[in-house]
């Protein structure tokens, strides 16, 4: 830890706050009646889907990718161990990313609980958006260095092109934005979406 750099530390915090926070957040609030029933399943489901969709097969690298450990430095293997960085990516990525995307269209869109019972093109603008913008930054000032060129990532259900192909979309300050590191947030926010409009709405039907 006493070699980690300023930015190298940076990632270490925001990767465990970001997976930590929502675990703790969202039984607390759903305890007190703050949170709707609907959410605990989404969240839940939320996490399979991104482990199973590509956090543990980026982790691991396997089909035709490098696994985390060689695409990184040591620092980070020694305090993001690669046994638990798809847990703690996958934690991150359903409580943060999806769950505060949801929050972010329910606020965007007056606090309107209907929102979740239909299909609303304003609400899922704002969810995708937020779910791309987010990645962008991971990409470029978390991720940047494990992502470079010549790191590939592993094939996966929600990046179904793999790293054969996989044009770099952008360059920003030295650093690039590929297709397949974005596919998997252009893939989950309309199945999420969906999943929420249908969950809520069995639930109301079953009173």
């Amino acid at each position: 830890m006493a070699d980690a750099t300023l930015e190298q530390l940076r990632v270490i915090v925001v990767v465990y706050v970001s997976a930590i926070a929502p675990l703790v957040l969202v039984p607390v609030l759903r305890a007190k009646g703050r949170l709707p029933a609907w959410v605990t399943p989404v969240y839940i489901g939320s996490f399979l889907a991104c482990a199973l969709g590509w956090e543990l097969w980026f982790s691991y690298g396997w089909v035709a990718g490098d696994p985390v450990d060689l695409r990184r430095a040591d620092v980070l293997n020694t305090m993001l161990p690669m046994q638990i960085n798809w847990l703690l990516n996958s934690l991150a990525d359903a409580g943060t990313v999806c769950l505060g995307g949801l929050l972010l269209a329910w606020w965007a869109c007056g606090r309107r609980s209907e929102i979740f019972r239909r299909w609303h093109w304003g609400a899922f603008a704002v969810l995708l958006g937020w779910c791309i913008a987010q990645n962008l930054f991971v990409e470029m000032f978390l991720y940047h260095d494990q992502l470079a060129e010549g790191k590939p990532l592993s094939w996966a259900p929600f990046a179904p092109t793999g790293p054969w192909l996989n044009p770099t979309l952008f360059r920003y300050a030295g650093r690039t934005i590929t297709l397949q590191g974005q596919l998997p947030w252009l893939i989950v926010p309309p199945i999420l979406y969906g999943v929420v409009i249908e969950t809520v709405k069995r639930r109301e039907a079953a009173g």
